[in-house]
């Protein structure tokens, strides 16, 4: 009995920091962190951009995109944005986003015309790292995973929408694709609702957002947040 108790706190205290990757169900971590197979995040963290432009502030949402936050917060402690390029910005005839955050940008050997076509590898296992899209909704427990979501009705109860600074991850058409290239929304933009998972926002340096440029570049990344 002592052995077994023993085991369940030790289970608990790894669980413990923000960043967990804990296997092991509980009520404090969200079912979709199970199968992940990046570190989710519980809780808000905040991330400092160093760009070309200046320095923008994002506040990541691990209550409600666990995975997706989690996961980009992993590749900012890893520095795989530092170095890359904000390869895509599409302000005309009306702003839309400023996307980046491609790992094979950051190579000089890359040619201009692959960027936006990279995801991580996962130096353990030598594969692309995928995650599943993640929209969480009001009232509900857990997020949902793998499937996109255009029920009106639904779309207005979500915890996380398209707002102008909304952090969300860009993906290819299998709703579940999305590695590591992100886009910042350069206004409200309902249309990509329940299709994209909004996993943060940008609480400082929205000007610095408006200013970027094709090929301005993220010089370094930074987690702000102790014990993460």
């Amino acid at each position: 009995m002592f052995h077994r108790s023993l085991r369940a706190l030790i289970t608990l205290a790894l669980c413990v920091p923000l960043l967990v990757s804990c296997a092991t169900t509980t009520a404090s971590v969200p079912d979709g962190c199970v199968q992940a197979s990046s570190p989710c995040l519980q809780g808000k963290a905040s991330v400092a951009m160093e760009t070309s432009r200046g320095t923008i502030t994002f506040e990541l949402d691990g209550d409600a995109a666990p995975v997706t936050a989690g996961n980009f917060a992993d590749l900012v402690k890893r520095g795989i944005y530092n170095g890359t390029v904000f390869h895509r910005v599409v302000r005309d005839p009306v702003p839309f986003v400023v996307q980046g955050g491609d790992p094979a940008s950051s190579n000089p050997q890359t040619p201009k015309a692959q960027y936006g076509t990279g995801s991580f590898i996962d130096p353990e296992s030598g594969q692309a790292r995928f995650i599943p899209l993640e929209v969480a909704f009001e009232g509900e427990d857990q997020p949902r995973y793998g499937r996109v979501v255009s029920n009106p009705s639904e779309l207005l109860q979500l915890k996380l929408s398209h707002d102008r600074g909304a952090l969300a991850m860009a993906r290819s058409q299998s709703p579940d694709s999305a590695s590591a290239q992100f886009y910042i929304a350069l206004k409200p933009l309902p249309e990509l609702d329940g299709r994209y998972a909004v996993f943060g926002r940008v609480t400082d340096g929205m000007e610095v957002v408006d200013a970027i440029r094709q090929d301005d570049m993220i010089i370094k990344a930074t987690l702000l947040t102790p014990g993460l």
